[in-house]
C-alpha cells in the first residue's frame, strides 16, 4: 500500500528552483501587462488595444509558426483554434474593456479566479484528481483575491459590474489550460502559441484595415507611446509569456502554472501604486494570502516510510 502510494503522481519531488523561476518571472511579465494597457488605452480604444497587441503578437511569431503548422496533426486542429480563442482572442478584448472602468491593479487582483476556474473545468470536464491541500491553497488565494477586489484603500465595500468581463476571461484562460495538457502534450509551446496566434491574425487585421482608426491617431506624436507600450505588450506579454506559460502546463501541472495568476496582483498592484493608484493595508493583507495559497495549493505532501 505504502509502495503505490508513493508511486502515485501527486506524490513526487518539490518543483525545481527553476521551474519557481519561471513562475515568477511570468509573474512580473504580465504582472506589468495590465499597466501597459493603461498606457494603450490613453490613445486607442480596447478594441483598438486589443487587435494591435494580438497582431504584434502574431507577426512577432509568424516565422516560426508558418515552419510548424506541418507538425500539427488534423485532429489537433480544432483544438489549437480553441486554445487561439480562449488563450489569447477573448481575453484581449475583455481585458481591454474591463479597463476602462476598473485599475490596472485591480484587474490583476481579479485574474487571480484563473486558478479556480481551471480546478473547476479540470475536474468537471476532464476528471482530473485533485488534493484537498490544493483546494485549500486555492480557496485561501481566493479570499485575499476577494479582499483585493471587493475592498478599496480605505477598507469600504466596493463592486464594479466591469469585473464580469474578466471573470468571463478567466473562464477562457482556466478552458485553455486543460485544453493544452489534455490534448496538447506532444506539441512545443513555440508550436502551440505561434499557431494558435496565426489562427486568430485575420481577426485582428480585419479590425484594423477595417472600423479601426489607429493610423489617424498616429498623427498626434503621443500617440507612438501608446502604440510602443501595446506592441511591447504583444510581443513580451504575449507571444513570450504564452511561451512560458505553456512551457510550465506542460512541465509541471495546470494547476501549478495557473498559480501565476495569483501573483501578478502584486506586480500589478505594485506598478499601480507607482503610477498614482492608492493601496493600502487590505490590498497588502490580500496579497499576503494570495502569497501563502500559492504556497500551499502547490505544496507536495510528505509521506513517512512505513506508512
Amino acid at each position: 500500500m505504502t509502495q503505490e502510494l508513493l508511486k502515485h503522481p501527486l506524490v513526487n519531488e518539490q518543483y525545481a528552483p527553476s521551474t519557481w523561476a519561471k513562475l515568477f518571472l511570468l509573474a512580473l511579465i504580465w504582472g506589468s501587462s495590465f499597466w501597459l494597457i493603461k498606457v494603450g488605452l490613453v490613445t486607442f480604444t480596447p478594441t483598438e488595444v486589443a487587435a494591435i497587441r494580438l497582431a504584434a503578437a502574431a507577426a512577432f511569431l509568424a516565422p516560426f509558426a508558418l515552419v510548424r503548422i506541418t507538425r500539427v496533426r488534423r485532429r489537433q486542429w480544432p483544438v489549437i483554434l480553441s486554445v487561439g480563442l480562449t488563450g489569447s482572442l477573448l481575453p484581449a478584448f475583455l481585458f481591454a474593456l474591463a479597463q476602462t472602468r476598473i485599475d490596472s491593479g485591480v484587474t490583476g487582483a481579479l485574474n487571480a479566479l484563473t486558478p479556480l476556474f481551471t480546478l473547476i473545468i479540470g475536474a468537471v470536464i476532464f476528471r482530473q484528481w485533485v488534493t484537498g491541500r490544493t483546494v485549500l491553497g486555492l480557496l485561501i488565494g481566493l479570499c485575499g483575491t476577494l479582499m483585493l477586489v471587493l475592498l478599496n484603500a480605505t477598507g469600504q465595500l466596493t463592486l464594479n459590474g466591469y469585473a464580469l468581463f474578466i471573470v468571463l476571461a478567466t473562464f477562457c484562460y482556466g478552458a485553455n489550460l486543460n485544453l493544452i495538457k489534455t490534448y496538447l502534450p506532444d506539441q512545443s509551446p513555440l508550436t502551440i502559441t505561434g499557431v494558435s496566434l496565426l489562427m486568430v491574425l485575420p481577426v485582428a487585421i480585419w479590425y484594423l484595415a477595417g472600423p479601426g482608426e489607429v493610423g489617424a491617431k498616429l498623427e498626434g506624436s503621443a500617440a507612438w507611446g501608446s502604440l510602443a507600450a501595446v506592441v511591447v505588450l504583444g510581443v513580451l506579454g504575449t507571444a513570450l509569456a504564452l511561451i512560458l506559460f505553456n512551457h510550465l502546463v506542460q512541465i509541471a501541472t495546470t494547476v501549478f502554472a495557473s498559480s501565476v495568476t495569483y501573483l501578478i496582483p502584486i506586480v500589478a498592484m505594485t506598478l499601480g501604486a507607482l503610477s498614482g493608484e492608492r493601496i493600502g493595508v487590505f490590498q497588502i493583507a490580500g496579497m499576503g494570502l494570495i502569497l501563502f495559497g500559492v504556497w500551499l495549493a502547490n505544496r507536495k505532501p510528505s509521506i513517512k516510510p512505513g506508512l
